[in-house]
C-alpha cells in the first residue's frame, strides 16, 4: 500500500466537516413523505410517519452527519409502514433501464481517445439516480447529457497516479441503478476491485442483490459495509469492512452519502459524485448540478 507520507507535493482541499445543516431538515421530512407514499396509500399511516419523524428531528443533534440522521429516519419509515424496502420495484426498473444503455456506453468508451477518463465520467453520470434528493430524472437523457458535461473538479492526474501504484481497489457503491455504470469503470481500472454495498435496503441504495442484478459480481468481489446507513459511517461499519478500508491501496467513493460520511477520515479517497443540493455544492465550492471527481488526502508525486 502506498503511504501518503511518502508523497511529496501537497494536493489537499479544504473540506468542511459534513454535519446536519438546517437546510437538511425539510429534506428529511420530504424524504419521509415520499418514502411513505411509495410504501402505502393509507393517509393515516403517512400522517403518523410524518408526526413521528418530526418528533425525531426535534431531538437530532446538528453535529450528526446527514447519513446518520437518514439512517434513523429510514428505520422509522420501515417501522411505521411495515415495508422494509419501499423503493424495491423502482430500483429494479432503474437497473433495467441502465442496462439498456450499457452497450451504447461500452461503445463510447471503446471509441474514446481516453477510455479511463470517459468511464469515470460515465460512472459519475450514474449518480443522478438518487431518490433521496427528490429530483426527477430521466436516466437515458440525463446520463448522456452529463457524460458530455465539463466536470467542475476532475483530479485525473492524481487518479492515474494512484491507480498505477495500486494492487487493490475499494469501490464504495451508492445507488442501485448507477451500479450498472460502476461496472464500466471497474472494467477500465484493470485491477482487483472490492465493491461495497449497503447492509440492508435504504432509499434506493445498492444492496448485494442489486449489485448482482447489475452484473457487479462479474467484475468485483462484493462485500457489505455492515452498516444500515445510506452512507459510509465508519463507527457503524463491520470490523471486516474496516479492515478492508484500512488496507486498500486506493479508495473510490460514489455519491453524496458516502462523501458526507467520510469527510473526517484521513484515508486517501477519490470522491465521484454529482452535486445535487446546495449544502454539498457549497462544501465543495462548486455549483449545484456540477459533476466532480475530487481527491482527498492525496499528494502529487
Amino acid at each position: 500500500m502506498r503511504s501518503v507520507l511518502a508523497l511529496q507535493l501537497p494536493f489537499f482541499f479544504d473540506l468542511k466537516i459534513m454535519k446536519t445543516y438546517l437546510d437538511c431538515i425539510p429534506c428529511f421530512l420530504r424524504q419521509a413523505l415520499n418514502a411513505g407514499r411509495t410504501a402505502t396509500t393509507d393517509e393515516k399511516v403517512i400522517k403518523t410517519l410524518l408526526s413521528e419523524v418530526g418528533c425525531m428531528i426535534r431531538d437530532i443533534p446538528l453535529n450528526a452527519t446527514p447519513p446518520e440522521t437518514a439512517d434513523m429516519i429510514y428505520r422509522k419509515i420501515s417501522e411505521v409502514t411495515g415495508v422494509e424496502d419501499p423503493y424495491h420495484s423502482i430500483k429494479e426498473n432503474s437497473i433495467r433501464e441502465a442496462l439498456t444503455l450499457f452497450p451504447r456506453l461500452e461503445e463510447m468508451i471503446s471509441a474514446s481517445n481516453d477510455p479511463l477518463s470517459t468511464a469515470i465520467k460515465i460512472a459519475i453520470a450514474g449518480n443522478i439516480i438518487d431518490l433521496g434528493v427528490g429530483h426527477t430524472f430521466n436516466i437515458s437523457r440525463d446520463v448522456m447529457e452529463i457524460v458530455n458535461q465539463e466536470p467542475a473538479i476532475f483530479d485525473y492526474t492524481l487518479f492515474k497516479q494512484e491507480l498505477a501504484g495500486a494492487s487493490s481497489i475499494l469501490y464504495l457503491g451508492d445507488n442501485a441503478g448507477e451500479s450498472v455504470f460502476d461496472k464500466l469503470l471497474i472494467r477500465e481500472l484493470k485491477k482487483p476491485v472490492t465493491y461495497v454495498v449497503r447492509e440492508r435496503p435504504t432509499i434506493n441504495d445498492v444492496t448485494r442483490s442489486d449489485a448482482i442484478d447489475s452484473g457487479l459480481d462479474e467484475v468485483a468481489s462484493i462485500i457489505s459495509s455492515g452498516s444500515t446507513a445510506p452512507g459510509i459511517i465508519l463507527n457503524r461499519c463491520s470490523n471486516d469492512f474496516l479492515e478492508t478500508f484500512r488496507n486498500a491501496d486506493m479508495i473510490i467513493s460514489k455519491g453524496q452519502g458516502n462523501f458526507e460520511g467520510l469527510s473526517e477520515t484521513d484515508r486517501p479517497i477519490f470522491f465521484l459524485l454529482k452535486a445535487k443540493c446546495q449544502v454539498i455544492a457549497k462544501n465543495l465550492a462548486v455549483k449545484n448540478g456540477d459533476i466532480i471527481m475530487k481527491a482527498m488526502n492525496i499528494r502529487l508525486v
